[in-house]
């Protein structure tokens, strides 16, 4: 018998128990107030919200049981309990009732003959043959008989939920031939029949043979667990804990994607993973925090908070570059290199994105691109800066040891001043006709994002002030001062970028002496309208892996990503994937990328704050993720709800 979120049947209490008259029974605590029997067609379980129960019965079954295809739909519908009784059949009792339909079915047949109807004699015979088969196997011990009664109890709030539920069933189920009926007159019966009593109430059953037996058993992964992993939520079918393992070796790659509409719970969901996975695993976390939500968990972990505004004194340089350690493919040796090229690349792509501009020009040409990447690579060929490691940093006469940097001053990185000013420079050179419109345009929109200018968009000019320090459980950088519509998206391109030379390539490729790191990407959706920043977010979700990191990325709209090709690589390179609850508008496409039951489908459109659907690699869990009282103070952002939990507890 197989159940799932059983409810325990409600008896009378025949006497007192427990050491005191007033000590309430077991039975009292966890069963519902009571349960209105009085409809033919649902039960009503009065608690402190009532519920709607109706069972279900399977009445057809398919000619052909193919597994696992059989009871998927219904096993993973949602709020639903399944209840499967088998009972073998005896050998005799089988030779005989097979005998009998063998009988049964010549007859038919030379009816048909005798009619001229000659597809139904064929088919007849053919059904005969199948019957002497299957007589024949049980008489050798290589086949058997069960009957079997399979029946499901859906749950809802209200009767018109239960309703709509109750046709999407239906309907999913009609697609592999299924037929099921509402256990009319008999619920009360049928109810109890799906507690997990192993009891029987209707015996309505349907005979299975071996092979056939077997689709009906749930054998789909309908559950997520790694043995190392934290507890991320519970089971919402099981009402076990899900233990989670982000960088689990079960999994093609560490990254994850969580979407969910406005109020869904993503921000408490991600604080849960990160506060969990800091103190019980040690898996460093940092986040581009976009709404100003995680300073708080910062602070509780002991970590680092930087707020990024145009009135703060902290800057971060996007022409910072760090030195990362390879393995050689060859020799398997790690060595440390310096790759200018890819630095040149990865600051072209911002400065386009700043050259846009909010309203997304599309002046901008092959022709902008190369004239920025020539002054980009011209800036670090000033300062002597190439591939080789040491060009790093600044010659110290005393220093005998010629090829170890170690010890030495780093030398001052290019800054988006500097970069203007030998753009104008180069501008003044110009004598490409083709080339003056474009530097024209550049020097004018670039401006704003100069100190010496007071640009109002400058706050990303000059030498770093802040460095990332390796150790550090959390590391939040705030840009929720940013103006949302451009300075934010412009702001997380930079700081991705940044964050890739500061932190993930501080990790060796040597997974043993990697630490476990997690990149945050809060309000993803916002990167989505320009190239450049979607270009380097893809970018980052593709070698993630490679240095023990995980990309997380957080966003409401599904559908954006969905129809933007240019982020798809973000999708596939998630094993990772929660939903939380959706609107109904973007729930069709979800269904269609990852194949949801129409039960599962309608979940995402029902379920409260907290709830989702959650699947890792193959396996598939409905969760709801519940914070502790402690850790809700630091991660609730709605007062009204933190307000709600203090009164309970």
């Amino acid at each position: 018998m197989s159940n799932k979120n059983n409810i325990n049947e409600i008896k009378p209490q025949t006497g007192e128990r427990g050491f005191t008259q007033n000590t309430k029974d077991i039975k009292d605590i966890i069963a519902p107030s009571g349960i209105d029997a009085t409809s033919t067609r649902q039960l009503e379980i009065v608690s402190n919200t009532s519920k709607y129960a109706r069972t279900m019965m399977i009445s057809t079954l398919p000619r052909m049981c193919t597994f696992p295809e059989l009871l998927r739909g219904m096993y993973t519908f949602g709020d639903v309990n399944v209840s499967v009784f088998i009972n073998p059949i005896s050998e005799a009792k089988s030779q005989n009732e097979l005998n009998k339909t063998i009988s049964e079915l010549e007859s038919e047949r030379i009816v048909a003959m005798d009619r001229g109807d000659i597809n139904r004699e064929s088919l007849l015979a053919q059904k005969r043959a199948e019957a002497e088969s299957l007589r024949d196997a049980i008489a050798s011990g290589v086949d058997k008989l069960y009957e079997s009664s399979i029946m499901c109890t859906l749950f809802a709030y209200s009767l018109e939920e239960l309703d709509k539920q109750t046709e999407l069933l239906s309907a999913e189920m009609s697609k592999t031939l299924i037929g099921i009926k509402t256990a009319w007159a008999m619920q009360e019966e049928a109810f109890k029949s799906n507690l997990p009593l192993g009891e029987d109430k209707i015996a309505k059953t349907n005979t299975f043979d071996r092979r056939s037996m077997a689709t009906v058993f749930p054998f789909i992964n309908s559950d997520v667990g790694h043995e190392n992993g934290i507890p991320i939520g519970f089971n919402r079918q099981t009402g076990l804990p899900i233990l989670y393992d982000n960088f689990s070796s079960e999994l093609s790659n560490y990254n994850m994607v969580v979407f969910g509409k406005s109020g869904a719970g993503k921000g408490v969901t991600i604080k849960t993973l990160i506060a969990r996975s800091a103190v019980l695993m040690g898996i460093e976390s940092l986040a581009l925090d976009a709404e100003g939500e995680y300073g708080v968990v910062a602070e509780a972990l002991g970590g680092i908070n930087v707020i990024i505004s145009p009135n703060s004194k902290t800057i971060i340089n996007p022409f910072d570059i760090e030195p990362e350690t390879t393995r050689d493919e060859i020799t398997g040796r790690e060595k440390i290199v310096l790759n200018v090229e890819n630095k040149v690349e990865d600051v072209t792509q911002i400065l386009l994105t700043m050259a846009r501009g909010s309203t997304r020009t599309e002046d901008i040409n092959e022709v902008t691109k190369q004239i920025i990447a020539e002054s980009v690579a011209e800036e670090y060929a000033a300062l002597g800066i190439n591939n080789d490691v040491n060009s790093l940093y600044s010659v110290n006469p005393r220093n005998t040891i010629q090829n170890d940097y170690l010890g030495r001053t780093k030398k001052m990185m290019p800054t988006i001043g500097s970069w203007y000013k030998r753009l104008s420079e180069n501008a003044g050179k110009n004598t490409n006709p083709d080339y003056r419109s474009h530097y024209s345009y550049l020097i004018k929109v670039m401006r704003q994002y100069v100190r010496e200018f007071n640009g109002q968009m400058s706050y990303f000019d000059g030498q770093s002030t802040f460095d990332l320090l390796e150790g550090t459980s959390f590391i939040n950088l705030d840009i929720s001062n940013l103006e949302e519509r451009f300075a934010r998206p412009l702001a997380q391109q930079i700081l991705l970028s940044w964050i890739w030379e500061k932190y993930v390539k501080r990790n060796s490729e040597d997974k043993a002496k990697a630490a476990k790191k997690r990149v945050l990407v809060d309000e993803a959706w916002m990167l989505l309208p320009y190239p450049e920043a979607v270009d380097f977010l893809n970018k980052m979700a593709r070698r993630a892996r490679k240095r023990n990191v995980s990309l997380a990325v957080v966003s409401q709209r599904f559908q954006d990503f969905y129809e933007k090709s240019e982020v798809q690589a973000v999708l596939t390179s998630s094993d990772t994937k929660l939903f939380l609850a959706q609107d109904k508008s973007e729930i069709q496409y979800i269904k269609e990328v990852f194949k949801l039951s129409e039960g599962e489908a309608a979940f995402l459109t029902t379920c409260s704050r907290g709830q989702g659907l959650f699947k890792v690699g193959e396996q598939t869990a409905i969760i709801e993720i519940v914070p502790t009282k402690r850790e809700l103070e630091f991660m609730e952002t709605n007062i009204n709800k933190l307000q709600e939990q203090n009164n309970v507890q």
